[in-house]
């Protein structure tokens, strides 16, 4: 098996990277064959071919011309670097070459977030959906109604585990029915890295859980057990990541105040900055988003300095007299 291969086992295997990213990264190490071997040497075998000069040759291949942009070429050399801390772990590399080679420097792009009114007027307009009296209308000998009513909980649900929990699609996708611990009122997370954390979950979240469970047993036919998907499609089929980012621009699509990019991740970026505009701190907040570091969470609050600016510039005494001295 050659050393490219090797890595693709070992992140999914071992770290648990999902579908997309190991094709990405699969892409990545293709490419840097290919320009290292040429095209008609496709495997990367030899470990010192993962030089420096390899490297900084191939980025500037990417950027000669503007053929690529710089977030693509900071993308790459990521994974690059990544790939040479293995090859490191392996014994082959006795340091990362790519951390020799400087990255070019590319604008940062803040997160998009939903305004907190706009959410909770979906939630409101939805909550018919996750009655307990609705559970009536599943139970029902009308399956065409059943599986309406079962499928319009079930989007809300999922819109709101991205929203109150600020999960990542692929873990919100490996939740088990046993992930949730209704006396606890926590919610077991698998996150990246194969690491589990526990998050809590509000009483009116949890409620939510337990009657949507109730209408799967009336829509499937059985109760679920503890190690099955927790959310599953009318027929009992686990969701899969195509599947919720449909929910989500179906559910957001038409929702009054939301605007721009409607994806999984923005919920999660947007739960983020509320807690920080409330007043939680960095680090809490990195627990709850499973960041490895905090500079990951420090982004968030580049969204929050807009509003500091507007306070500092409509209380502060020398901003309001354009800057002079005050009494």
């Amino acid at each position: 098996m050659n050393l490219a291969s090797k890595y693709l086992d070992y992140i999914g295997g071992v770290r648990r990277y999902s579908t997309r990213t190991l094709a990405i990264y699969s892409d990545v190490l293709q490419r840097f064959s290919d320009f290292v071997m040429g095209q008609e040497a496709s495997i990367l075998e030899d470990a010192s071919l993962v030089s420096a000069t390899a490297i900084r040759n191939y980025e500037v291949s990417m950027l000669d011309g503007g053929k690529e942009g710089s977030r693509t070429v900071n993308l790459h050399l990521s994974v690059l670097s990544s790939f040479c801390r293995f090859l490191m772990k392996e014994g082959l590399l006795s340091s990362n070459p790519a951390k020799s080679v400087p990255r070019p420097k590319m604008e940062k792009r803040l997160p998009d977030f939903y305004r907190k009114e706009a959410m909770d007027a979906y939630f409101d307009s939805t909550a018919p959906f996750a009655s307990e009296e609705n559970l009536s209308l599943i139970g029902g000998q009308d399956r065409k109604l059943a599986a309406d009513m079962y499928l319009r909980r079930l989007r809300r649900l999922v819109i709101i585990l991205l929203y109150d929990t600020a999960i990542r699609r692929s873990e919100l996708l490996s939740l088990k029915v046993a992930s949730v611990d209704f006396g606890r009122n926590v919610i077991k997370v698998r996150g990246k890295g194969d690491k589990m954390r526990e998050i809590p979950l509000i009483v009116s979240l949890s409620k939510e859980i337990s009657l949507y469970l109730k209408s799967r047993e009336l829509m499937v036919g059985d109760a679920a057990p503890a190690d099955a998907p927790l959310l599953v499609t009318e027929r009992g089929k686990a969701l899969y990541p195509v599947w919720v980012d449909r929910c989500v621009k179906r559910e957001l699509g038409h929702a009054e105040g939301i605007t721009g990019r409607r994806s999984p991740h923005v919920l999660r970026h947007t739960l983020a900055t509320e807690l920080l505009d409330d007043g939680a701190d960095l680090n809490s907040i990195k627990e709850l988003l499973g960041h490895s570091s905090l500079a990951a969470t420090q982004v968030y609050t580049h969204n929050t300095i807009e509003k500091l600016r507007k306070v500092y510039n409509n209380a502060h005494p020398r901003a309001k007299n354009g800057g002079k001295d005050g009494d």
